[in-house]
């Protein structure tokens, strides 16, 4: 029998989905994919000018946003290993020599605009180096009852600042502003985000798309998403999804945990909050292992997820050569580079999927996801049906066996049965009562 709440679903999606939807984000967002650049450790020479080489092979893959990890000089003060941490920020207005100068961060901006990406720069407002002119201004960082300056958690590289002080929030905005004005950039990821008060961001981001208002903006933080996407943010971290991915891999959570996860999102974050899905980043890959450690033979499935669920899919370095090692996080460690890897060719066809279907677009301008009726619990199905216009209208089917055993399910596609085009590369035809066949951690995506 056809399930209840997914004819509810449907016909929901199908009165509300018949007007145009307006853009809360720039234009250009919405079918974009972001990938995370380490320019440290993704070439030999760790610089802008290797890294600008690089853009062509991205451009190719299908990535559209390059967020480049923090650029200015690090802190020597207590610095942590031989080179220092990205996040322990010297001179906000300044390049870090290890990566070159400004005239070569320009031309690789130039270069990567040329070839019609965006680029944003990770922004670190939550502390400074502790050697950082800054501390030198009375009160713009917290200090103890000694004096000293605060380092929290374990970040003994680092000082906070005190958002009380309207100096020191007037000379962030001022350096967040040359970046844009005088530089260039599109946008920002902004560290730890929900550290610093929403309050600052929301009057930062509105006087920035004052003269920007195409810029794009990702939050480090789900706590406080809802607060923060009101207004400042376009993106948030989906942290609860990427653990729980991790441990639907090791067998700790189930496909039915992952549909509780998506139920609870709905109620609890704006719609129009875009979240980030990813399976690494550069915490997750230096701390926590690589999504082949954390995730084993489930790391290919796992990304072919993060682009059917709603939201918008993360690249780290490394990502499309297969690297498999924990990158040093305050030394030089190059990745493992393989030109012919599998992963390229993976991401190619992930990206592509994603730009050829709109149904897959983040947020208002692609479909809900719906949970596909199935007789197997080990089965993630779901189906995002797009009608919001004649023109529009596309539909994506994605079956993922979210197991180390062979599964076989039976769907009830009762309504979207018909002619669709496998990723395998041939057509299908799928019935109302579809079964199919899954080897451990593979998945099928159709299209129409």
């Amino acid at each position: 029998m056809r399930n209840t709440l997914f004819l509810a679903l449907a016909t929901v999606l199908l009165v509300g989905c018949t007007a145009k939807q307006p853009s809360r984000h720039p234009e250009w967002s919405y079918n974009s994919t972001i990938y995370e650049l380490n320019t440290r450790q993704a070439t030999p020479e760790g610089t802008f000018a290797a890294a600008e080489t690089l853009l062509p092979e991205l451009r190719e893959n299908g990535v559209d946003i390059i967020w480049v990890m923090p650029c200015q000089p690090i802190g020597v003060m207590t610095r942590k290993g031989t080179l220092g941490s990205y996040y322990s920020i010297k001179d906000y207005c300044a390049i870090n020599p290890e990566f070159g100068t400004r005239a070569d961060f320009e031309h690789f901006l130039k270069t990567a605009h040329d070839l019609g990406f965006k680029v944003i720069l990770d922004w670190v407002a939550n502390h400074t180096a502790p050697d950082s002119e800054w501390t030198k201004n009375d009160g713009w960082h917290y200090r103890d009852s000694l004096g000293n300056l605060v380092v929290q958690y374990d970040w003994t590289d680092i000082s906070k600042l005190n958002y009380d002080n309207q100096d020191m929030r007037n000379e962030m905005l001022r350096c967040m502003h040359w970046w844009m004005d005088s530089i260039g950039i599109d946008g920002f990821r902004c560290d730890v985000a929900g550290e610093v008060p929403v309050d600052f961001w929301n009057w930062a981001m509105a006087d920035l798309r004052k003269t920007h208002p195409d810029m794009f903006t990702l939050a480090e933080d789900e706590d406080k998403a809802d607060a923060l996407t009101e207004s400042a943010f376009d993106m948030y971290y989906g942290w609860t999804l990427h653990f729980m991915m991790n441990e639907v891999a090791q067998g700790k959570k189930s496909v039915e945990d992952l549909w509780k996860y998506f139920a609870k999102c709905d109620t609890t974050i704006r719609p129009e909050a875009i979240r980030m899905n990813f399976i690494t980043n550069h915490d997750e890959n230096s701390w926590k292992g690589t999504a082949y450690e954390r995730m084993g033979d489930g790391a290919d499935l796992f990304a072919a997820f993060t682009y059917v669920v709603p939201g918008m899919p993360l690249i780290y370095t490394g990502q499309l050569s297969g690297n498999n090692h924990r990158l040093e996080f305050f030394e030089k460690d190059l990745i493992d580079k393989d030109e012919a890897h599998a992963q390229a060719k993976l991401y190619k066809y992930l990206n592509t999927l994603r730009k050829e279907n709109p149904a897959l677009w983040s947020n208002e301008k692609g479909a809900p996801m719906l949970r596909i009726p199935a007789d197997n619990d080990k089965i993630f199905a779901c189906i995002r049906p797009l009608t919001t216009c004649p023109k529009c209208q596309n539909t994506v089917i994605a079956v993922m066996n979210m197991s180390s055993e062979l599964q076989v399910v039976t769907l009830d596609l009762t309504g979207y049965e018909g002619k669709y085009n496998c990723c395998c590369g041939k057509k299908v035809e799928l019935a109302p009562s579809h079964t199919i066949e899954l080897k451990p951690w593979s998945w099928k995506i159709y299209t129409k």
